[in-house]
């Protein structure tokens, strides 16, 4: 059953009740749990704490509950695929294998739309997503149901590396989903849930709490991450972090550790950056993202002091881009940053964050001081020119595998056009990405490059490349000739 924000719905709808009766309980443990320690301070510690038992009863209800009513919405996922074979020793090193792979998901459409991480479904060669379903009796010999699960196969809709986020999607209808809550409202300190499949351990639930709303782990990684205590283990990455209204806070992503376990470090992206992400990847298999041009940096204390800017912490602008949206809308070099739309700045990364969070066309409106005085600029968001990073993300999965040139490729098309400079032809083939494991086939192509013919043979699809490559003999001479950055060439190689 797909859940509705609580600000949003009828308060006396049955999500209303769960939310009040688990906002209540945790209240009342909490002020029990001070009046036993109040208690056994004035008593030596004797005092019975049973009176207060009633209080911690509600809130395990609460929890129990709202555990059975988000678990259906959350999935296992197993992934299929080839990998270099890892070895100390090196002894095996160039060799590739089978490999198994487990991650976690969230339901978020009912017609089978699935959000996980990108490194989770990386490689896939198959992917099974196994859902929690409740069987009449008579129904348990079901094919694919196994103890009370039921199991799809999974095809990729997208992929976007940046923000290691991915959408795939099973062919089934009617599923049970989650909602994405608002996660700029977030607040250190807050209860959160991770669910998910730790170390395979399918529907495991934590808790914890939210210990920080923005946390940056790399300077030049512009995503603010939400930090939290929930024990998150290998195998819980996709899986939701919830909110005590059971909504979608974030997407398990990533833990800090020395062990190689929870240490209670771990990383979420922000439920208001998935959405965005699920809808582009949702609609047009990639993420349009938007620059306006600006080099933004940190202000330190030697800085402030020699160019006599009086601020620090603070962002100033080292460099606005020649021809960019910064320029026309006329920042400059040397403009100290104080807000963006309203909220103050005082760190670089939170300019490129803000990009991440707009759409292409939106404004951005900068409050700077320049030379002491204090104006504003608004800016135009404008699309990232191409880069061949979204290729990647476009062609994921044994569709696109090319094996006799070591390759991911894609027909030339309206689809793949937008990550390309302007293209000599219209059709031909395009090099997505070079597989680790497939290195070895590739005779000297990398991503970006456009195959036009084999043996003068024009190609013109990835069907007619497939099928070319077919009628070559072992030993066979070949000669692709290929557009690289631009210019024409030729690339030969011999059939293996």
């Amino acid at each position: 059953m797909k859940r509705s924000n609580p600000q949003s719905s009828n308060q006396q709808s049955p999500q209303y009740r769960f939310t009040a009766v688990l906002r209540a309980s945790l209240f009342l443990a909490l002020i029990s749990l001070l009046g036993v320690q109040f208690v056994r301070a004035q008593s030596g510690g004797a005092q019975s704490v049973r009176p207060h038992a009633a209080a911690l009863a509600d809130f395990s209800a609460a929890v129990e509950e709202l555990c059975a009513s988000v678990s259906p919405s959350v999935v296992q996922i197993e992934v299929r695929l080839r990998a270099p074979v890892e070895s100390g020793d090196g002894r095996h090193t160039g060799f590739v294998a089978n490999q198994n792979a487990s991650g976690s998901g969230v339901i978020v459409d009912a017609d089978g739309y699935i959000v996980t991480n990108a490194h989770v479904v990386e490689g896939a060669r198959e992917i099974d997503v196994s859902v929690s379903q409740s069987f009449a009796a008579g129904d348990r010999n079901v094919a694919n149901n196994v103890d009370g699960h039921k199991h799809f196969t999974a095809h990729i809709i997208g992929t976007d590396k940046e923000t290691d986020l991915a959408v795939i999607k099973i062919d089934a209808g009617k599923l049970p989903t989650l909602s994405f809550r608002d996660s700029d409202k977030l607040k250190q300190g807050q209860i959160v849930f991770a669910l998910g499949s730790p170390l395979g351990l399918e529907n495991t639930l934590t808790v914890g709490y939210v210990s920080a709303t923005a946390r940056q782990l790399k300077p030049e990684q512009p995503i603010a991450y939400i930090q939290t205590d929930a024990p998150i283990n290998p195998g819980n990455s996709g899986g939701p972090l919830l909110d005590i209204d059971g909504n979608i806070a974030g997407i398990n992503s990533m833990i800090l550790s020395q062990s190689g376990g929870s240490e209670g470090i771990g990383f979420a992206i922000p439920s208001n950056l998935v959405r965005r992400v699920y809808e582009q990847l949702r609609k047009e298999g990639h993420v349009h993202r938007g620059t306006i041009g600006v080099i933004a940096q940190d202000i330190n204390p030697i800085m402030s002091e020699a160019l006599g800017l009086h601020r620090h912490p603070g962002v100033i602008l080292s460099d606005v881009l020649p021809r960019s949206a910064a320029e026309a809308a006329g920042l400059a070099a040397g403009d100290v940053v104080l807000s963006l739309d309203g909220r103050p700045v005082v760190e670089a990364r939170q300019v490129q964050a803000e990009l991440m969070q707009r759409a292409i066309g939106d404004e951005l409106t900068f409050q700077i001081v320049r030379n002491g005085v204090e104006m504003e600029k608004k800016v135009a968001i404008l699309e990232r020119p191409n880069s061949t990073m979204a290729l990647a993300d476009l062609a994921n999965g044994e569709a696109h595998v090319v094996r006799e040139l070591g390759i991911l490729a894609m027909t030339l098309d309206e689809k793949v056009t937008p990550s390309l400079p302007e293209t000599r032809r219209l059709s031909g083939v395009v090099v997505a990405a070079i597989p680790a494991e497939y290195t070895a086939f590739n005779p000297g192509l990398k991503a970006g490059d456009v195959i036009y013919s084999l043996n003068q043979t024009k190609i013109a699809s990835l069907d007619e490349l497939r099928a070319a490559l077919a009628e070559l003999k072992s030993g066979a001479p070949a000669v692709l000739l290929v557009e690289s950055d631009g210019t024409l060439g030729y690339v030969s190689f011999k059939r293996e």
